[in-house]
């Protein structure tokens, strides 16, 4: 469970390096999506898709095709952020603490505009004009300009947007416009050819001087180099960047929501990060499938909040030293760490440790097979989950929630090394920015020692325990008490999930 740092890290919003999300707040990037017209206000005719290349196609000929057929539903999006603010001393080192003494002396200053810019893609999904792209190309923006290949400009209004899914539809008011097709991503291979078209850069442009000069959208090519990626979060508020499909098509800052296409010109995905050292293009980029955008555009387009289902519980995979401890003979499941009090699964009877086995009839492997599964169902319905209790099989019916938005931290007394770890009473202080994510108590870690057994499981300073074999832990008296009585393996449970401290040779 340790992570390691090395050359390679995750850009996005500043937070983690290696992927730089495509373009945010001063470097923002749109992405498009053609699609057949979904629409609240009845149903409108999509261009069709381009007929299969036949066999005696050259590659080329189907570049340039896609390039003609689907290169004018791709447009650039433009935002603008006004921020005001009072500067009573311009360069001021002193900052906020010395506000009011400033304005003792100098009276209320006027306050003072600052305009961010930003660039991203889109695609046109509806001939009415609805564009699809990702939420942060358009998040926090006062101004939205949209672009079209032709040279068109037109104001964007946002109708829907979704933090979670990184999606959103923008409106503009125009005619005669074309249109892309979405396709299908479950039928999408590693090795198949990908299109990426986009804004990468600004390179679009827009006003009568690059008019002239032409702004059709960027098109480079590659293939689907693997499937089901995941970009770590850095919370569970976090964007669900999941499932995504890579590419090696040359993807840059500003193709943010442009589309990842098939050699019919199909849509399959939307263009959302790449992995960098160095903030550009090194042959690994991500979109997100396009069937997830189907799944919730209706809702984006009529202005509606995306619900995802939930069923209220901690979950990780099972590893070796799980299943061992469990008397497992598979990793087939997903291991509830954790039931949370009075959520949907908590009420129907699960409990912490279970494993679950299913999920109305269909068996489930892994925890992001479980996630998808459940957040696809809507709330208020009735499930049946299989779960593995105490190695007996048990069923249990349980009514999907509203996967809630915000979550509801715990008090710091220190404990004495114990298998290489040293804890203290997990407080709002004492998790800093953890505290904030709520539904965290126990004690937290402040030390590892090197080669220690805690060490070999994987623990690291800064993570919660709050289960010791099974036994609650939500104090260091508790975490004492629990240590003392342990003479074999210890079965722990953390904020990240279950480990087991193995005892000493």
């Amino acid at each position: 469970m340790a992570g390691r740092s090395g050359l390679w890290r995750f850009l996005i919003l500043g937070g983690l390096a290696a992927a730089v999300i495509l373009g945010i707040r001063s470097n923002r990037d749109a992405g498009s999506i053609s699609a057949q017209q979904v629409s609240p206000a009845g149903t409108s005719t999509a261009v069709a898709s381009p007929q299969s290349a036949p066999s005696a196609e050259s590659l080329e000929s189907a570049f340039t095709r896609i390039a003609k057929d689907v290169g004018p539903a791709v447009v650039s999006i433009s935002t603008e952020q006004v921020e005001k603010v009072r500067q009573y001393f311009r360069g001021s080192p002193f900052g906020d603490p010395f506000e009011e003494f400033f304005r003792q002396f100098y009276g209320d200053v006027p306050e003072r505009e600052f305009h961010r810019f930003g660039l991203g893609s889109g695609v046109i999904i509806d001939a009415r004009g609805y564009v699809l792209t990702n939420e942060h190309v358009i998040a926090d923006a006062d101004k939205i300009t949209v672009t079209l290949s032709d040279g068109r400009e037109f104001p964007g209004e946002v109708r829907g947007k979704d933090p979670r899914s990184d999606l959103a539809v923008i409106k503009i008011e125009a005619k005669q416009l074309p249109v892309a097709v979405l396709g299908d991503s479950e039928t999408v291979r590693t090795g198949q050819w990908a299109v990426a078209l986009g804004n990468p850069f600004g390179l679009m442009g827009a006003g009568p001087s690059v008019r002239a000069l032409g702004t059709e959208p960027t098109l480079t090519v590659g293939v689907v180099s693997a499937l089901n990626r995941q970009l770590p979060r850095m919370s569970r508020f976090d964007r669900d960047y999941s499932s995504l499909i890579q590419t090696d098509a040359a993807i840059n800052p500003g193709n943010s929501g442009g589309p990842l296409l098939n050699l019919q010109g199909d849509i399959i995905g939307i263009n959302v990060a790449i992995l960098s050292s160095s903030r550009g293009y090194e042959g690994v980029g991500f979109a997100i499938p396009v069937n997830k955008a189907k799944a919730i555009l209706a809702s984006l387009i009529e202005g509606k909040k995306v619900v995802y289902g939930w069923l209220g519980v901690h979950i990780q995979d099972i590893t070796d030293d799980v299943a061992e401890y469990y008397s497992l003979t598979d990793r087939v499941g997903v291991l509830v760490y954790q039931v949370v009090e009075d959520g949907p699964a908590g009420k129907a009877g699960m409990k912490d440790g279970d494993i679950i086995r299913s999920v109305d009839g269909t068996a489930v492997e892994h925890t992001r097979q479980l996630i998808e599964l459940v957040s696809r169902m809507p709330a208020g319905q009735e499930t049946a989950i299989g779960v593995l209790r105490e190695g007996k099989p048990l069923t249990l019916q349980v009514e999907i929630g509203e996967r809630p938005t915000e979550f509801g931290a715990a008090g710091a007394e220190t404990a004495e090394s114990w298998r290489g770890l040293k804890v203290a009473t997990a407080s709002s202080e004492s998790l800093g920015p953890m505290g904030a994510q709520g539904e965290i108590s126990g004690v937290v870690i402040t030390e590892v020692e090197p080669n220690s057994p805690a060490d070999a499981a994987g623990l690291r300073a800064g993570d919660v325990i709050n289960e010791l074999n099974r036994v609650r832990i939500s104090s260091a008296d508790d975490y004492n008490k629990a240590i003392a009585g342990v003479t074999g393996n210890a079965l722990v449970r953390t904020n990240r999930g279950y480990v087991v401290i193995k005892a000493a040779p």
